[in-house]
């Protein structure tokens, strides 16, 4: 999400510690984003597309599904043994790597696009920036995206943040408030936007799944212990059959910018 703290204040955040929770519920976004990618000129079959961040995988299993050749790459081992395992289930060929954004170990120019989904924010961009300049090609594309519930606007998702603060009143990623810039201000004198999108899309959901989502966010299975991500789970599943039925939708925003280098 733009605008949030990368750390917690008093938290080590460790995606290896959510990824079983993260490769069966986090599923990411949904079929519009990459019909919208695919317009735009990214996810096409035969294109040469690095996924930063990759965690378990979803974009690169679904761009390798379309017919790209892919690399993924992600600092969590753990994440990237889930990754690798869906892969092999599914019988996609994707580079899974455990890497840094901030070191890449690619060729020069190699890539028509850079992908990074949820996990930009994370990076030290006076590192990332020269990376991605040096391994995209020159008519390549950088493409920033996000996909995250609006705790304004739907009452499922506030309450559910509420619980996560209660167990975790570190967790800074609360109350986003769904504001997408224009133009992100760490991306002003290194590249030129191409084009930019948002949208809101109502996303399906059980309670066991979205359960399961929220196990995986950071503010949960990636911070907390395991018998503390057990206690707000079994509460969490009482709150939701207080404030909604079995199957359920949630108000996500979706967006992406679209970079060239200068």
């Amino acid at each position: 999400m733009h605008g949030l703290n990368p750390v917690d204040p008093g938290r080590i955040v460790d995606w290896g510690k959510t990824s079983d929770d993260y490769a069966q519920f986090r599923p990411g976004p949904p079929p519009s984003f990459y019909s919208k990618l695919t317009a735009l000129g990214v996810g096409l079959p035969g294109q040469r597309i690095l996924d930063l961040g990759t965690g378990t995988g979803v974009l690169a299993r679904e761009f390798a599904l379309n017919g790209a050749e892919v690399s993924g790459i992600d600092i969590a081992s753990g994440q990237i043994e889930a990754a690798k395992k869906i892969a092999q289930t599914d019988s996609l060929k994707v580079d899974f790597q455990v890497g840094t954004a901030e070191r890449l170990e690619f060729a020069d120019h190699e890539f028509d696009a850079i992908t990074a989904n949820q996990c930009w924010l994370y990076f030290d961009k006076t590192k990332v920036i020269p990376e991605v300049n040096r391994t995209l090609k020159n008519t390549g594309l950088l493409v920033t995206s996000h996909f995250s519930w609006l705790p304004r606007l739907d009452e499922v998702a506030r309450s559910s943040e509420e619980l996560i603060l209660k167990y975790n009143p570190q967790w800074t990623a609360k109350d986003w408030s769904g504001v997408i810039p224009a133009f992100p201000e760490w991306a002003k004198g290194h590249f030129d936007l191409k084009a930019m999108f948002y949208y809101d899309e109502d996303i399906p959901f059980t309670r066991e799944s979205w359960r399961g989502r929220i196990r995986a966010c950071r503010g949960v299975g990636a911070a907390l212990s395991p018998d503390e991500v057990k206690r707000f789970d079994e509460e969490h599943d009482r709150i939701l059959e207080k404030v909604t039925t079995e199957n359920f939708k949630v108000r996500h925003r979706i967006d992406a910018h679209f970079f060239v280098v200068r």
